[in-house]
């Protein structure tokens, strides 16, 4: 994937993404916190390969965006108002997630 994001804007409960080759994405808050891909997250395998889920609750401070910073060409950061920002969303992951309904 080559395209990256030009414009990146917190609106309402949305991130808001303009793309170099002209797409958008609006992706809803809460679903980019239940996407986080961050271990605490998502889980992490264990030696023979098992997920591991952490069994975590959410609550209406973790799916407001205080910040995010850009990670190297490929990523964002996001931070959390619950202090969490230990997931690195690849631009890809960003094109995939599905856009608001």
């Amino acid at each position: 994937m080559n395209a990256h994001p030009v414009v990146i804007q917190k609106i309402g409960s949305e991130l808001a993404i303009a793309w170099s080759d002209g797409a958008e994405s609006f992706l809803p808050l809460e679903m980019l916190r239940r996407h986080c891909p961050c271990a605490t997250c998502a889980g992490e395998p264990d030696v023979m390969g098992h997920v591991q889920v952490p069994n975590g609750k959410s609550a209406d401070p973790s799916f407001d965006l205080v910040s995010w910073q850009v990670v190297g060409g490929y990523a964002i950061q996001p931070r959390w108002a619950d202090g969490h920002s230990t997931g690195l969303f690849s631009y890809a992951l960003l094109r995939r997630l599905p856009p608001r309904t």
